[in-house]
């Protein structure tokens, strides 16, 4: 039986993603459809603090679910990071009568999620970030979108390529996960991916760039994820000086995070959307809303949160003790595919590369 709600906040924070609209549209109309008011939150957590906000109607978020970008705007909030600035925020919250938040984001914003949740406004995450880097879901809004963004501007570049028969050294966003760059280097046909889940055999991309130009290949792309730091720009040097093939270097920067939502990105946030209101009226909370085995699930935030450390190699100490055997093997489980799939898609590229 769901808990009466009267009225719920909805913000975006962190890094914009394409589908944040279209998410917050689900939520308001999900909300609004079982008789819920919903307040958009202007800026994340810094609105919420300086009561920064609009009442969401159904003809308020109109015609966003195609728009990219966020309409209610997205900060990183300092000031929420400390007590007086949450009780700032949760008093804020009582004088406009909030009584949940669903909050839009990345890492970052679920960790507010949590502060909030613990001290008693229920809170619930759902992932929009184009990195992909939550290590409890499959995929994040915003993800298909900056991918299809990277293939699209690539394959301009390839039409140069082949004309004057060069190499491209491409960096792509990704912070430092390598989803984008991996992805996309398959679905281009690069030569080559760089990421910094898998390690990359400099030598041996410079030797089949060499045999493939004797065979007469005229272009190539390369994909490097941001995360390998102070690589791609040196590395494009290199491959020129070292194959004799012309190379420029290209960095894609923000404009993967722009552009309209794809359909799956639109898809994925009515799904999380509608499921993140479902779960709040519920009477649940700290939760975030993740897609595994292509199924929209629920996931405890700390459970997500020392999952994710866990596989970033960033827990801190005592952490782990917050969890069961039982959790602990599912970490390892889950952390051990991931690796996999990196491992496959990667040797996937260089064995399509030939």
């Amino acid at each position: 039986m769901e808990k009466k709600f009267r009225k719920i906040g909805v913000l975006t924070s962190g890094g914009d993603a394409p589908g944040m609209n279209a998410a917050v549209r689900a939520i308001a109309r999900a909300a609004l459809a079982r008789g819920v008011e919903v307040m958009g939150i202007y800026g994340g957590y810094s609105g919420l603090i300086h009561d920064n906000m609009i009442e969401l109607k159904a003809r308020t978020v109109s015609n966003i679910v195609s728009r990219g970008g966020t309409i209610l705007y997205s900060d990183r909030c300092e000031e929420f990071k400390t007590e007086e600035g949450m009780q700032t925020a949760i008093g804020v919250c009582k004088k406009h009568e909030i009584d949940g938040i669903v909050a839009i984001g990345g890492d970052g914003t679920f960790r507010g999620a949590t502060d909030l949740s613990v001290r008693g406004i229920p809170t619930i995450g759902v992932p929009g970030t184009i990195d992909n880097d939550i290590t409890a879901t499959e995929n994040s809004i915003g993800f298909d979108t900056a991918m299809n963004t990277v293939v699209q501007m690539c394959d301009r570049l390839r039409d140069t390529c082949e004309s004057h028969a060069r190499c491209n050294v491409v960096e792509v966003m990704g912070r430092g996960a390598g989803d984008i760059a991996i992805n996309t280097a398959l679905a281009l046909g690069a030569v080559a991916a760089v990421i910094p889940e898998v390690p990359f055999d400099e030598a041996a991309c410079m030797e089949k760039i060499r045999r493939l130009r004797a065979d007469g290949k005229r272009s190539f792309l390369v994909i490097v994820s941001e995360g390998v730091e102070h690589f791609s720009e040196a590395f494009a040097k290199r491959v020129q000086a070292e194959t004799g093939v012309e190379t420029k270097f290209a960095r894609l920067a923000h404009v993967v995070r722009g552009g309209d939502p794809t359909l799956g990105d639109r898809i994925l946030a009515a799904k999380m959307g509608v499921y993140a209101v479902e779960r709040l009226l519920a009477g649940e909370s700290n939760l975030v809303i993740c897609q595994q085995d292509n199924r929209i699930v629920a996931v405890d935030i700390l459970y997500s949160q020392i999952l994710d450390r866990k596989y970033k190699g960033t827990l801190k100490e005592g952490m782990l003790e917050k969890c069961t055997a039982e959790q602990i093997a599912q970490m390892d489980c889950a952390i051990e595919e991931k690796k996999k799939d990196f491992a496959r898609l990667y040797a996937m590229v260089n064995d399509l590369a030939r």
